[in-house]
């Protein structure tokens, strides 16, 4: 049964009160505050929750009406998973109730009045390479003699630890950045703006769990660190990259920014989008044991829009990795999580060439110019450019939920 709401919802939301992610917003002069998004309104949930003391939850630090009075969502994802059900559950009742609504509804202000914020402090950042038609594309252009995937990636989730600094809130603009770059017809490295800058289209992951140093994170209890979904665009400098990244992986053309959606989506709201990943063509080991009763493919599909055409549509069901999968992995030696880290799931492309999540393989490495709908032919990003990831899922009874898009404009180089 779809439940219903009475607060302002259009017919074709894909906000409505079946998705209910959170941000932190705030309005003129007034300090941030923690929100939850209902349409095209963010709820402000503190002087509610302040009033009502029917949820009995704890978190560190103090109770829920504590957390979301804060100025971030850090508290909210110390709280843990019992707490993140129980707020759920208050805030769908009282969207759902009518003789809530008097009590409510003076507390929802038009997004339109609002300036959201960096949802939470980003305490690490990973970053994966989980989609195999992205690396194998990615390796037909820089290894065309070589077979695509490299042995080791149907064994284990490729990643590398990214910089969390330099996470920024959807609508931060993206300053070109300078490096070394080196083409292959130059005899020497020169410095410079980066003459390749591009976008890769993935999904991230907010940790609230924290386990001990040494005890690696099952891929089982997955639904008890991880907060909540974001959309990413891991802005790349592909020219910078190329030259640095042998031996030791991505650096300068990576850590420059990355971008997140304002909206983080809970976890719960995707149940029905759960879906069994690709099948396997290797054998894996005991921890990365893909669980049939309990799948986390997850069934997102994503939209890439450069300058007001969308250009790709790529498919998360593709994934090989899954998120589960990436944060057992990323703990299996005994690293820790804790709440505030993210990780993103690595650029999310499909077969097609409309599904490709960069502009590296959309123009095949620069050969192959995407025309926009303006009539131009386009590689990678000029200044100017802005890019839009926007992302849904489908939801209960046949609704969909949105993720909350990404979005930045590049503006020119400093150096």
């Amino acid at each position: 049964m779809t439940l219903s709401t009475w607060a302002p919802v259009p017919a074709d939301s894909e906000f409505g009160v079946a998705n209910l992610p959170y941000g932190v917003f705030s309005r003129g002069e007034e300090r941030p505050r923690v929100g939850v998004r209902i349409g095209n309104n963010a709820l402000d949930l503190a002087p509610l929750l302040a009033r009502d003391h029917e949820i009995p939850v704890q978190g560190p630090g103090g109770g829920l009406a504590e957390a979301v009075a804060a100025e971030s969502l850090d508290a909210l994802l110390a709280a843990g998973p019992q707490a993140w059900k129980s707020l759920r559950e208050w805030v769908t009742g009282l969207l759902t109730d009518p003789a809530k609504e008097s009590e409510a509804s003076p507390h929802l202000v038009p997004l339109a009045d609002v300036r959201m914020h960096m949802p939470f402090t980003v305490a690490d950042y990973v970053d994966f390479y989980s989609s195999e038609h992205h690396a194998a594309n990615v390796g037909k252009m820089f290894r065309p003699d070589a077979p695509p995937l490299l042995p080791n990636w149907k064994h284990l989730p490729v990643g590398y630890h990214g910089r969390a600094g330099t996470v920024v809130v959807s609508g931060t603009e993206i300053i070109r950045p300078c490096g070394q770059r080196k083409a292959p017809d130059e005899s020497a490295p020169t410095f410079g703006p980066s003459r390749r800058l591009d976008i890769e289209a993935e999904v991230g992951f907010v940790i609230g769990g924290a386990n001990r140093l040494g005890e690696p994170v099952p891929a089982s209890a997955f639904a008890d660190y991880v907060f909540g979904v974001a959309l990413v665009n891991d802005w790349s400098a592909r020219d910078i990259q190329n030259w640095e990244y042998v031996p030791l992986g991505p650096f300068l053309g990576k850590s420059f920014a990355t971008s997140i959606s304002a909206w983080i989506t809970p976890l719960a709201a995707l149940e029905q989008a759960r879906v069994q990943p690709p099948k396997r063509t290797h054998d894996l080991l005991d921890y990365l044991a893909d669980d049939p009763d309990q799948p986390w493919g997850l069934d997102l599909t994503l939209e890439v829009d450069w300058n007001g055409t969308v250009v790709s549509r790529p498919p998360f069901a593709s994934m090989y990795w899954t998120a589960a999968q990436q944060l057992a992995h990323m703990t299996v030696n005994g690293a820790t999580v804790r709440p505030g880290d993210l990780y993103a799931s690595g650029t999310v492309s499909g077969t097609e060439v409309h599904e490709r999540g960069s502009f590296l393989e959309l123009s095949w490495s620069g050969s192959e110019p995407v025309r926009l709908a303006d009539g131009s032919l386009r590689t990678f990003l000029e200044d100017g450019d802005t890019v839009t990831l926007r992302a849904s899922a489908p939801g209960p009874d046949g609704v969909r939920i949105g993720l909350g898009e990404v979005t930045g404009q590049i503006r020119p180089a400093r150096c």
